[in-house]
């Protein structure tokens, strides 16, 4: 969870708590929440750009988006590390928990509450995949969950030379964490015994989180809650007040070849993204540059403030 204690900083859409990070939800017809944020990296600095990350509740693929050429090893001295607070809500409905595989996040909308959690991820690696386009629920939930890798994961783990055992028992070594919340038949959303992997593709098909969100999780999501996979690199928004913005994500690969190769993944240009792009009063080049950049963050790309049109 992200850690504010020390810092001086109120974001008026932006709540926080030792627990959660609770974001506001906008008003009706907006999808725009959060601000961004800049922090230096301190003098003398030792920690690499995950510990950043996980001070301010990002994963890591959201860090290395938003601050490209960033040494995620070490971050020099007085580095101006972009933290990307603010996002597009997902184009879905807004109940129970949506997973966006595509952006490495999960957003809770608690029932009864006009708010949002969102929480980094980390998902399946290429060939062991998340699901993409699911609408499932909460099955059970499990404090301690013990761990029984199938034959084909402890094969995978064999090729690198690493003997896993045929049970895992429940404890601090659990890949598995502490909690775990089963979705569907198959899969879980669960901790992990790493201080990596958040914003990575490195488990074996599950959703994994940081320690204090899945227990977070774990004590506020009930069982029987709805939970919707979705794979959306691309958000757009059109605010009230007329103004369009973008989102861009790196894709996912689709393939072992995508996967390996140095390209980019292509991305989807969908009808609504050619409308929403290509309009009366977007900036063509603003627009053409978010998309090569792939910040991860929201853009705007209107040329004007006010109504633009379709």
């Amino acid at each position: 969870m992200i850690r504010l204690s020390s810092l001086a900083l109120v974001l008026a859409t932006v709540t926080h708590s030792a627990l959660a990070v609770t974001y506001m939800l906008p008003p009706e017809g907006s999808r725009l929440v959060g601000e961004p944020l800049t922090v230096a990296v301190p003098q003398g600095n030792t920690q690499p750009l995950e510990y950043f990350a996980a001070q301010y509740g990002q994963g890591f693929s959201n860090m290395l988006e938003a601050n490209p050429g960033v040494d995620p090893f070490l971050p020099k001295d007085g580095t101006q590390l972009t933290i990307p607070q603010q996002m597009i809500l997902p184009d879905t409905v807004r109940q129970g928990i949506v997973i966006n595989v595509a952006e490495m996040r999960l957003y809770y909308y608690p029932k009864d509450s006009n708010t949002v959690e969102i929480l980094p991820i980390g998902i399946g690696q290429a060939g062991r995949e998340t699901p993409r386009n699911w609408v499932t629920k909460v099955e059970r939930k499990q404090e301690a969950p013990a761990w029984t890798p199938t034959a084909n994961t402890r094969r995978e783990y064999a090729k690198e030379g690493k003997t896993l055992p045929a049970f895992v028992p429940p404890g601090e070594d659990n890949p598995m964490g502490l909690y775990a919340i089963y979705i569907g038949k198959l899969y879980a959303i669960h901790g992990t015994n790493a201080n990596f992997g958040i914003g990575l593709r490195v488990s074996q098909g599950c959703i994994r989180l940081r320690k204090d969100d899945i227990k977070y999780l774990f004590d506020n999501v009930p069982v029987g809650t709805r939970v919707q996979l979705i794979d959306q690199p691309v958000k757009t928004t059109v605010e009230p007040d007329g103004r369009r913005w973008l989102e861009v994500h790196e894709p996912l690969s689709r393939n072992r070849a995508e996967f390996e190769s140095d390209k980019k993944v292509p991305l989807p240009m969908t009808t609504t993204l050619r409308e929403m792009t290509q309009g009366t009063g977007v900036d063509a080049i603003v627009v053409s540059e978010a998309l090569t950049r792939r910040s991860g963050m929201p853009v705007q790309i209107s040329s004007e403030s006010g109504s633009v049109g379709l």
